[in-house]
């Protein structure tokens, strides 16, 4: 049997359908069709609503018959609490505040637009959202009025000099919106953060999760994780110096040669030892360039020996929380020469790395001891005190996420 269905935007759908079948299968197609959840769909068969349990042989639906498909009420009454007001207020300003909360990269979007909203939606004052979002719109609506006056000032004397600036400004920024535009619908991945590559290796028969990084010059290790892998005894102290960079590192000197095992295999790795506990293990580019390694992203995998073995990159349900907090801090590095440090002859090793973050929860965390240390270095970046403290509580205290909300990210 072919019905046609019509949804509340006009759009027309003609499905072939068992007679016999519930109307529930029906919009469980129609799901498909339209992507609108079934739980948020009402079907209406001359007029009466039917039900998801009933048959449409015994709804006495024929060939061609009409099924009307609208939002459900409940749809309807979750769409009016997003909506705002004539002033700009939310319309239900606890949903509103929660439906922002729930989406990470949005939260970062306003945290760089507009910090003191987005500390408004991470607080408890719904009148203070409120009275800030009618704020927001009274500016827009200033914004667009003195828009409108330059447009016809301009519109009145397009030869007159500041004119003349006026209009350059506006194209430029009318490009840089356009811009923004068409990556937002046809690059949108591009808005989003990361995940950095790890995979599985064990260093000395020690498993580790190794942070991959072709931009790191020299493969590094923490001092914790070369004494839990039994190389420590093999530092050589005269390759002491200072990692420069995002940051700072000391280096407390190299690892000459050990057992790496990537996959079946084993491969002599050198390390730089540094004294830094935000980064356990990465993989730079002096050992992928010795292993002919390839990081093939099409299949996600890393290949070691010119494709004589290969690893699969963890996804980041694999990848320790903790890790992921610490990519920041991995942004070590310095330019080629002496390190700046004191005592004899040393040397000096390249290591740049970068992270991005996941997201966070919040949770009550100003009285943590590395509070107020984690609210100096983001206060450092140029960002205000107070909206450092919001973004760290709503991250509950991970230093990593907080940077990325006010990032962008």
């Amino acid at each position: 049997m072919r019905i046609t269905v019509m949804t509340a935007e006009e759009q027309i759908l003609n499905l072939d359908v068992d007679p016999h079948e519930s109307v529930e299968n029906l919009k469980a197609l129609l799901e498909v069709e339209t992507n609108l959840p079934i739980e948020q769909q009402q079907l209406l068969y001359h007029g009466r609503e039917i039900q998801n349990f009933e048959k449409l042989s015994a709804l006495g639906a024929k060939d061609h018959d009409l099924i009307m498909m609208v939002p459900s009420s409940d749809s309807r009454e979750s769409t009016n609490d997003l909506s705002f007001n004539l002033d700009g207020s939310a319309v239900n300003p606890g949903v509103f505040q929660q439906h922002i909360r729930r989406d990470s990269n949005v939260i970062g979007q306003i945290f760089q637009a507009d910090p003191e909203l987005a500390q408004a939606i991470l607080g408890d004052d719904l009148n203070k959202l409120q009275d800030i979002l009618r704020a927001r719109h009274q500016q827009r609506s200033e914004l667009r009025k003195k828009e409108l006056e330059e447009l016809a000032l301009l519109e009145a004397d397009p030869f007159d000099v500041e004119a003349q600036k006026k209009i350059e400004a506006a194209i430029r920024q009318k490009g840089i919106d356009e811009n923004w535009a068409a990556a937002l619908e046809h690059n949108p991945e591009g808005f989003a953060r990361v995940v950095m590559l790890y995979v599985d290796m064990e260093v000395n028969g020690v498993p580790l999760k190794a942070f991959v990084d072709s931009g790191a010059q020299s493969t590094i290790i923490s001092k914790s994780c070369a004494e839990r892998c039994g190389l420590l005894r093999l530092l050589d102290q005269r390759y002491k110096g200072i990692a420069h960079g995002v940051g700072q590192s000391e280096i407390l000197g190299r690892i000459h040669v050990a057992p790496i095992k990537i996959g079946n295999i084993f491969f002599p790795c050198s390390f730089v030892v540094l004294d830094s506990p935000n980064m356990e293990f990465l993989f730079g580019l002096d050992m992928l360039r010795k292993h002919q390694c390839i990081i093939d992203l099409k299949e996600n995998v890393l290949r070691v020996g010119g494709g004589e073995v290969s690893v699969p990159f963890l996804q980041e349900k694999d990848i320790p929380y903790n890790f992921l907090n610490e990519e920041r801090h991995s942004k070590h590095g310095s330019g080629s020469g002496p390190a700046i440090t004191t005592g004899t002859t040393e040397k000096n090793a390249n290591v740049q790395s970068g992270g991005q973050p996941s997201g966070g929860a919040h949770g009550d965390i100003t009285k943590r001891p590395d509070f107020e240390a984690k609210v100096a270095k983001l206060v450092e970046l140029g960002f205000a005190r107070e909206i450092v403290v919001e973004a760290l509580k709503f991250c509950d205290g991970n230093e990593e996420q907080a940077a990325g909300i006010l990032f962008g990210g």
